[in-house]
């Protein structure tokens, strides 16, 4: 595995609107998964060669150390710019190091992956939820998954993603679906959504979190346009986003209101939490004002 230097680990969040996250870490530059829609490819993060994974050199000391310095602990997040469960993960295991490092200097976590492999970490996760907060998500934006395969081609298939989640459910974990990004014309349909919602309350999720639309910037638009063309041949649905989209960053999908609609009601019925403050309150709940202040 190619490694990469880095100077620093840990970064302080703006807020905690993002999960609850007081800090993120990425461990890993690049994500092999190949899903189309990715805004991490956009240019303005200038990341040369997404695809190819590369580790951060020294990460996991660099990290010790700045967890140590820390006078309050607070949830470290990651999942935001690459997955922390890319297939290096399986034997470089610095995701799971990471993890046995928030939990010996008591920090929480939040993690967002695409990847069945983390239910492999469920007793690292069990560990830190002794002391701290934990929010344990996967990504889901196809029930199907023959859709799955075709818009995040290189990564586990909806089905494996649930059963990893219903391992981590089972220990008793908090767990969640996270519905983003949903895309028009190809995976916003009523069927889709509802499929996803009974889905997560059948794997012992306690949360689904949708966007109903995508974000689309430069670089990654041209991406995604050119792997539309791939993966869904003669459909036009590159042309049918740039007519309808243009140069526009958010992206909602024209059903986006009457979406909301039936999946707030279908989450409600079945005792699921979708609203971000509400999936912050339940997963901290119980661990203390204590714990949960920081600068």
């Amino acid at each position: 595995m190619k490694t990469i230097p880095a100077k620093t680990i840990l970064h302080k969040n703006k807020s905690a609107d993002w999960f609850g996250s007081d800090y993120n870490i990425n461990l890993y530059k690049g994500c092999c998964h190949g899903c189309l829609y990715c805004d991490s490819r956009s240019d303005c993060y200038q990341i040369e060669n997404f695809s190819a994974v590369r580790a951060k050199e020294n990460c996991l000391e660099i990290l010790r150390d700045e967890l140590r310095r820390k006078v309050r602990t607070g949830i470290v997040g990651t999942g935001a710019m690459c997955d922390p469960y890319s297939p290096f993960e399986e034997t470089e295991q610095l995701t799971r190091h990471a993890m046995e490092l928030l939990n010996a200097f008591g920090f929480g976590a939040h993690v967002l992956t695409k990847s069945s492999l983390i239910a492999r970490d469920a007793d690292v996760f069990s560990d830190i939820a002794e002391h701290s907060p934990v929010l344990c998500q996967v990504t889901v934006t196809a029930a199907e998954d023959s859709l799955s395969a075709l818009v995040e081609p290189n990564v586990s298939r909806t089905s494996e993603r649930l059963n990893a989640l219903a391992k981590l459910s089972e220990k008793g974990l908090f767990t969640g679906v996270v519905m983003t990004p949903l895309l028009p014309f190809i995976e916003d349909t009523e069927e889709n959504v509802l499929a996803i919602v009974r889905m997560a309350k059948e794997c012992g999720a306690r949360s689904v979190y949708p966007m109903f639309g995508l974000t689309m910037r430069s670089g990654q638009r041209e991406y995604f346009y050119q792997k539309l063309e791939e993966k869904f041949p003669g459909s036009g649905l590159a042309e049918r986003y740039a007519k309808t989209y243009g140069e526009r960053y958010m992206c909602w999908s024209p059903h986006a209101k009457r979406l909301w609609k039936i999946f707030s009601e279908e989450c409600q019925r079945l005792g699921l939490v979708y609203e971000m403050r509400d999936i912050i309150a339940s997963y901290k709940l119980g661990y203390g004002d204590g714990q949960l202040s920081f600068f």
